[in-house]
């Protein structure tokens, strides 16, 4: 018997920055993440769970985090001033929805999810696998 929660049963989990400034909660309803290779995943480490607004609520500290955006300009990517860790961004492929970094989840939520690799690399050959 297992005692990690059913991944086929939606939850919420908390997570945040490492300072514990910025704070989210997310709401899952499928537990599988995307690891993109692109040049600014593969530096940041992030593993993609894509939400609607809907699902991702800040608890706290929005007023410390600053953003980051490059090339299109479309991707918001934010992160905490203090410590520098990317939670979550707002994502190029998904413009009006939250990219969560799972690493970023609280406690060993990270183990629950099944990891999908992503060639980021070539975007726009691949983007419409995700979209």
């Amino acid at each position: 018997m297992s005692l990690l929660p059913n991944p086929d049963l939606t939850t919420n989990i908390s997570g945040g920055c490492h300072c514990g400034a910025v704070r989210f909660r997310v709401h899952v309803r499928k537990y599988e993440a995307i690891a993109c290779n692109c040049s600014m995943c593969e530096k940041k480490g992030i593993l993609h769970l894509i939400v609607p607004p809907e699902d991702f609520e800040i608890l706290q500290g929005e007023e410390n985090l600053t953003t980051y955006t490059f090339n299109t300009g479309i991707a918001k990517h934010f992160f905490c001033k203090t410590c520098g860790i990317h939670p979550f961004y707002r994502p190029r492929s998904h413009p009006h929805d939250y990219d969560v970094n799972v690493r970023c989840l609280d406690d060993d939520a990270m183990t629950r999810f099944t990891i999908v690799p992503f060639d980021g690399k070539h975007w726009e050959d691949n983007i419409q696998q995700i979209t």
